[in-house]
């Protein structure tokens, strides 16, 4: 798996924990919806930790807790 994956099911797997919709994560957040939309959607596809960062913030969790996953635990080498 890529690591862009990875960012985009984590934020969705969170969203949906919270019962949060990518609309009011953008709203507790500070982030615009589009560029929620753009990381959800393959638009962009290397979202800087700054805005992980502020997702974490919407989400009241911090970045170790985002990325304290098998997930990206096992995560493929990017470059090879």
């Amino acid at each position: 798996m890529k690591t862009y994956s990875a960012v985009k099911n984590r934020i969705l797997e969170l969203c949906e924990e919270q019962h949060m919709s990518l609309h009011k994560l953008s709203i507790n957040s500070g982030v615009s919806s589009s560029t929620i939309k753009n990381i959800i959607y393959g638009k962009s596809q290397n979202p800087g930790i700054v805005t992980i960062k502020m997702l974490c913030d919407g989400l009241d969790i911090n970045l170790v807790d985002f990325f304290n996953t098998k997930e990206f635990k096992e995560l493929e080498q990017e470059l090879k």
